[in-house]
């Protein structure tokens, strides 16, 4: 039975699996100051990376005695880079949910291979290459500078200040009304970014975020 108590490892990231995905994940993990365990069931790949890991190990990630031993049972959050595999990204998920770690990552090669891992019982599945396409299409054919699509039909979007919104307070533009979308954010020259408010007034050469439904999103960053 897994254990709900989780005093040792609280704070510990596991990553399961180091190819491609794995490994960016746990570097980016490292620099923002995270305890990482990376665990791969190549020797080859562990002593490549090792040094760039807190914590490195050498492991049949299906293998619930072998994970048991490193404390991965009580781990608080998890991530299952495995991707072509799908025999052991479906069995290194199910023997993390066996240990009913609160959080589970899952990599998906598909959306058959994603809804699989969330039967099973992972809490987030991650389609990399999919959504990566999808965000880099949406930069390709518009005005935006960046694009993050969310669950249920809803996304935000850096894109610069259109010429309609220059000169005057955001709450004069009727955005909500209008255009569907909500300002959010807003990034002077030389400044950082800040919250937008009723009273921002946006110039030429600003950058802004904006959030709402997707279609609204795009029509609005594609208004020229």
């Amino acid at each position: 039975m897994a254990r709900r108590d989780r005093p040792e490892s609280e704070g510990r990231v596991v990553v399961l699996g180091l190819g491609r995905f794995g490994v960016s994940l746990a570097r980016e993990l490292v620099r923002r100051g995270s305890d990482v365990l990376g665990i791969d069931n190549d020797a080859g790949i562990l002593q490549h990376y090792a040094d760039e890991l807190t914590h490195a190990a050498v492991a049949d990630t299906t293998d619930a005695a072998a994970l048991r031993q490193l404390d991965v049972h009580t781990a608080a959050r998890a991530v299952v880079g495995i991707g072509t595999d799908l025999e052991a990204s479906i069995l290194t998920t199910s023997v993390l949910v066996d240990f009913e770690v609160p959080h589970i990552w899952a990599k998906a090669t598909s959306r058959q291979h994603g809804r699989i891992l969330e039967r099973i019982g992972a809490h987030h599945v991650v389609l990399p290459e999919q959504e990566m396409g999808q965000r880099v299409a949406h930069l390709v054919t518009g005005r935006m500078i960046d694009f993050i699509r969310f669950e249920d039909d809803f996304a935000m979007a850096k894109t610069s200040a259109p010429a309609h919104l220059v000169g005057r307070p955001l709450g004069h533009s009727r955005l909500r009304t209008k255009d569907r979308i909500t300002v959010v954010g807003i990034k002077k020259r030389g400044q950082e970014f800040t919250y937008a408010t009723a009273d921002t007034v946006a110039e030429d050469g600003d950058v802004i975020i904006v959030s709402g439904r997707i279609d609204d999103v795009e029509a609005f960053a594609n208004d020229v």
